[in-house]
């Protein structure tokens, strides 16, 4: 699947392999987001708005707060560039869609700055009870 995404990417021209990829695999991670990871067939769709918030939980864990420079890094610049690569790849039928979705189902995402970078906090691992000397 890798070399199959990475070509459509280069013919296509507008957003690098990475996002791509980076969307393919977030996908997974929305099913898991929405506890569908275990269903099948349609019971396994998920809708803009889910693939959204998954991308956002991975990238915020992969990249921090850097996670809007790497997506302008690759071309994504709004939510809706990554609605545009959704259905890109439902066009070329490596994706599925359902007769409800529509590429404005991403137009309403979320301004990354804000998400990544404003509104990050880092995460402070917990003291063990106990762990100190007496």
């Amino acid at each position: 699947m890798n070399d199959a995404l990475r070509k459509l990417a280069l013919q296509d021209g507008r957003y690098s392999p990475e996002a791509f990829r980076f969307l393919y695999e977030s996908l997974e991670h929305a099913l898991r987001l929405t506890g569908r990871e275990h269903a099948e067939g349609t019971d396994r769709h998920v809708t803009g708005r889910e693939v959204l918030d998954g991308m956002r939980a991975c990238a915020t864990q992969q990249f921090g707060p850097l996670a809007a420079h790497v997506w302008r890094s690759w071309g994504v610049k709004e939510s809706l560039d990554w609605g545009r690569i959704v259905f890109l790849l439902v066009e070329h039928k490596m994706l599925k869609r359902q007769d409800g979705d529509k590429l404005e189902d991403f137009a309403e995402g979320f301004d990354f700055d804000e998400v990544f970078e404003r509104s990050y906090r880092p995460q402070v691992p917990k003291l063990q009870a106990g762990g100190g000397e007496g």
